[in-house]
């Protein structure tokens, strides 16, 4: 057995789980740890950036691009804090990142005595906002904490995972095991619940298919079922390019609400249905098939008629397959299906200039491109109406919507996926959050397009204090800096563009330099996108549906 440093061993079992990137601020607390990073350089790198919220972020982009486990580092109290929004994020998406938190000396944890960075309890933080947190005590359980860590944020629903380790011990040297992959087998739901599924569907003359996160892995299946019943597949924020949104059958969240009052049944994957069941309203007539790897999602907010707990590929697979066993294919195109599209297609010709925006920022982004929306109102439009043409290509930031999060997550998409193109649609408020760590694109080289759509306000924010609180304007307007030389001013290329057409031009001007750009695009006040969101109920009573 190798003798290692605790350091040494959580480096090394990194490496044998293929993370070779730590996104890392660093600290007293956790010098040992960088250390053991600088002699493993050779097959790992360090990425720090200016903030520990962003050191969080950007390995939440790394997973989200990946759909692999990533990892950060972070000091204790401060830092851990500072990266927690980014975290709790991780884990609301589904993304599988590994917190790594300093701490203070271990007998002194939870004593009160006012060590630097001192929190009490920071492990039963953690917990609130991951999967899992523990506390590593020791250089001989070190490997086998981080590969069940690792195994964790993996299996089941993807998540956020934290190990602590104090400052004393990371340093520590013993002779130790290091521990390979767990690795874990994918489950298929139960072969009766397939087969019961596959009758509701057989007997369905409307069925409709709602996808989010967890269905990105599974597109060829999807899409297979999809063509077999004849099925509108609707996405929102995290499923959009499960199958590309050009598909005849893909269709947008807004479309999902038309075809959901006439639907009898719904195939729901990988998605919470919180919208669809809370809001839109369900009733004796509409049977509802949940796939989810999540035992406790499938069964929130009631009981479907079918639960197939499994992985949605695997199961797919399987679902498919007993569909074509049943026979001849009973299912006609839906009927809804053209007004519908038509009447989406109306609302959303009213939502320019944000459209144009969009359209120009698909037109030069390539096929492979990669797009991350911030909470913005351009952000609000593409969850609606951009073309997404594969999987894991599209990145939104879930029901957290935290604001803030685009920049740093956009670095960490590009810091994974190398030679791709990555832009950024960002607000001037949210862009502000992170606007510093143009220097760490700069610093590490890494050639994100941020395009920042200024309306010198909260925009979102403005607007509905002026429409439901009487114009009564309160902590919404913002001071700006000069977007253009403040990014020159870290060496960052920068361009002004004041309408679809020029933002089409510089962009493909910026992503030829292969370099950090931003592109500022003064806009005024931006349309509401709202009431193709928050939709009105069209099924069932009115009031919460029933609890199981």
């Amino acid at each position: 057995m190798p003798r290692l440093t605790t350091a040494e061993a959580v480096i090394e079992t990194l490496i044998a789980h293929g993370i070779d990137t730590l996104y890392a601020l660093p600290g007293v607390h956790n010098d040992h740890l960088f250390d053991a990073a600088f002699k493993a350089q050779d097959r790992f790198r360090v990425l720090h950036p200016r903030h520990e919220q962003t050191a969080a972020y950007m390995a939440l982009g790394a997973a989200l691009v990946t759909g692999k486990p990533q990892a950060y580092a972070v000091v204790p109290g401060p830092g851990v804090l500072n990266a927690s929004a980014a975290t709790l994020l991780a884990n609301a998406m589904g993304a599988p990142v590994l917190a790594l938190a300093g701490q203070i000396p271990s007998f002194a944890i939870d004593q009160g005595h006012g060590h630097l960075h001192e929190i009490r309890d920071q492990v039963g933080l953690l917990r609130h906002i991951t999967k899992s947190a523990d506390r590593i005590r020791s250089p001989q359980e070190a490997s086998a904490k981080v590969a069940q860590a690792i195994d964790l944020a993996m299996s089941g629903r993807p998540g956020a995972v934290a190990l602590e380790c104090p400052i004393d011990i990371w340093g520590q040297a013993a002779e130790t095991t290091l521990t390979a992959p767990i690795g874990t087998t994918p489950p298929c739901a139960d072969p009766t619940a397939i087969a019961a599924a596959a009758d509701l569907l057989r007997q369905a003359k409307r069925p409709l298919i709602c996808v989010g996160g967890g269905a990105l892995g599974a597109g060829p299946e999807l899409q297979a079922i999809a063509e077999l019943l004849h099925a509108p597949v609707s996405s929102f924020r995290r499923g959009r390019g499960a199958i590309p949104t050009t598909h005849k059958l893909a269709v947008s969240f807004t479309e999902g609400h038309g075809l959901w009052k006439t639907a009898d049944a719904v195939l729901a994957i990988g998605t919470r249905l919180y919208w669809q069941q809370s809001n839109w309203g369900v009733d004796d007539n509409l049977k509802i098939i949940r796939l989810d790897i999540d035992p406790e999602e499938i069964t929130r907010f009631r009981h479907p008629t079918c639960a197939l707990l499994g992985d949605a590929a695997v199961t797919l697979r399987a679902l498919l397959a007993a569909l074509r066993a049943s026979g001849p294919a009973p299912w006609q195109p839906n009927p809804d299906l053209p007004a519908i599209r038509a009447a989406f297609a109306d609302r959303m010709a009213r939502q320019e200039p944000v459209m144009g925006f969009l359209r120009a920022i698909r037109a030069a982004l390539p096929d492979d491109g990669l797009f991350v929306e911030e909470v913005t109102q351009t952000g609000f439009g593409a969850r609606l109406g951009l073309e997404v043409r594969g999987p894991r290509t599209f990145f939104s930031p879930g029901y957290q919507d935290s604001l803030g999060w685009g920049y740093g997550a956009a670095l960490g998409v590009q810091a994974a996926a190398p030679g791709r193109k990555v832009v950024l649609a960002t607000g001037d408020g949210g862009f502000m959050f992170q606007a510093g760590e143009l220097a760490t694109a700069v610093r590490h080289r890494l050639p994100v397009v941020a395009v920042v759509f200024d309306d010198g306000a909260f925009g979102n924010v403005r607007r509905i204090q002026a429409q439901q609180y009487g114009n009564r304007l309160i902590a919404s307007d913002l001071a700006n800096p000069d977007f253009v030389k403040f990014a020159e001013s870290f060496g960052v290329a920068a361009f002004k563009a004041s309408s679809p057409e020029a933002l089409e031009d510089v962009l493909r001007r910026a992503f030829a330099l292969n370099a950090p750009a931003l592109v500022h695009v003064p806009v005024g006040e931006m349309p509401s996108p709202w009431d193709m969101i928050l939709l009105p109920r069209v099924r069932g009573p009115a009031g919460r549906p029933p609890l199981p």
